[in-house]
């Protein structure tokens, strides 16, 4: 499941000579910088349409509290009960503003690496900043939906969806390029999670619905 940068490429440039150890490192970066791009505008424009859906149901509750939001369909999957808790506006409002303002950019950036635009490494630092208060707080919001709550909101879990593999990707490719330091970037660690990163993401989708399969199973168990 190893990744390899070469397999399409013939390493000659235009006049026909061989590309040197450097062009090809450079071409490497960039071709991973586009990948990244595309998971970082696809995304995040998914992110920004749950985030902003969200925004809206919320509204329509706030003005009519008998209002079923579209999102509620039973009572394990009900948006309606999460939306009223205290943690669904941890910082005093909703907690999908913040996504329907960070999603925007994270698509932004994406659409920019795939203009060939080249970042600056704190610019970089700033996104893993980011995406690691990001990652840490959806993890938090699972927590509480499964076991405080006792309720999943559809909308919320497409954000968690989105934000587990930018989180994991955009991690990785700074730790490929020195901005979590020189010693990490040449870490066998490093070329260890790039080579499974499918599976790696993967097992943490698997985790969570294993979360929550045990949680509700008094609930799945009566179906069917």
């Amino acid at each position: 499941m190893s990744t390899t940068y070469d397999d399409d490429l013939d390493h000659r440039d235009e006049r026909g000579d061989e590309l040197t150890d450097d062009e090809l490192a450079e071409w490497a970066d960039e071709a991973r910088d586009r990948r990244l791009g595309w998971l970082m505008l696809v995304g995040g424009l998914i992110g920004a349409v749950a985030a902003f859906t969200l925004v809206i149901e919320r509204m329509k509750l706030l003005a009519d509290p008998s209002y079923v939001p579209s999102c509620s369909f039973n009572p394990v999957l009900s948006c309606g009960s999460v939306m009223q808790t205290d943690q669904a506006s941890v910082f005093g409002f909703s907690n999908p503003l913040i996504g329907l303002a960070a999603f925007p950019v994270v698509a932004a950036v994406g659409a920019a690496l795939l203009g060939g635009a080249r970042l600056s490494r704190w610019y970089w630092a700033g996104l893993q900043v980011g995406v690691v208060l990001g990652i840490a707080f959806v993890g938090w919001l699972v927590v509480q939906s499964i076991y405080v709550i006792g309720a999943l909101c559809p909308y919320c879990m497409v954000v968690w969806a989105v934000m587990i593999p930018l989180a994991w990707h955009v991690t990785l490719r700074n730790a490929e390029a020195g901005v979590l330091g020189e010693g990490v970037a040449r870490s066998g660690a490093v070329r260890f999670l790039r080579s499974w990163s499918l599976l790696g993401i993967v097992l943490v989708y698997l985790v969570v619905v294993a979360m929550i399969t045990e949680a509700f199973w008094w609930y799945w168990s009566t179906l069917g």
